[in-house]
């Protein structure tokens, strides 16, 4: 909690814009998780630096502009982004290869569940655009929808956890896992209503 602590110093002195700009950093593979910056931001409008709606379409922002980033150097570079230096210190060509099987098995699904998995996230993005397998208005929707999951609920955690640390570091270890199990429920959710639709149509 060291490092949340240090980041809400930091936001609270310098406001949206150390957060926008710590978000940037975060999509560009920077070992700075970006969940703890999300919550920090939070943590600062809850106590009365900001807005915390403004926050959340802030965070939004810097986000996709992060991973959008990457996504497009891998876009331009091609498989030649492995040469450049920070690019090499997080996607050597074996992972690069391991990422790109995880596309043949997955498929696109990967650049939205790539969001929930920290260690993966700017290696799927930089890969999906180096090898060409989908396009960016492809990738920005799937990227989009599953940030508007993540990014709302770990700001507002900080919010309402602001004032409230011992409620707020529990609900951040179990911050990932209430992620997973509420995609699994809406994985659930929607399979059954597609099912049902699909069982609809073929009764008429």
């Amino acid at each position: 909690m060291d490092l949340l602590q240090r980041l809400v110093e930091i936001f609270g002195e310098n406001g949206y814009a150390a957060v926008f700009l710590a978000l940037m950093l975060c999509g560009a593979g920077a070992p700075l998780p970006e969940d703890i910056t999300l919550v920090a931001g939070g943590i600062i409008t809850g106590l009365g630096y900001g807005n915390v709606h403004t926050m959340v379409a802030i965070a939004m922002v810097g986000v996709l502009l992060g991973d959008s980033t990457m996504f497009l150097l891998g876009r331009h570079y091609g498989s030649r982004i492995l040469k450049l230096r920070f690019v090499a210190r997080l996607l050597t060509p074996a992972r690069y290869a391991k990422v790109q099987e995880k596309f043949e098995r997955y498929g696109n699904r990967l650049m939205f569940f790539a969001r929930f998995l920290p260690g993966m996230r700017t290696a799927v993005y930089i890969t999906a655009g180096a090898t060409h397998r989908v396009t960016f208005l492809r990738f920005f929707v799937l990227d989009g929808f599953a940030a508007l999951i993540s990014v709302p609920i770990w700001v507002y955690l900080g919010y309402f956890g602001a004032n409230n640390h011992e409620w707020l570091t529990t609900w951040i270890k179990r911050g990932q896992t209430s992620l997973w199990i509420g995609l699994a429920v809406l994985v659930v959710v929607i399979s059954v209503l597609w099912w049902r639709s699909k069982k609809k149509k073929n009764c008429c």
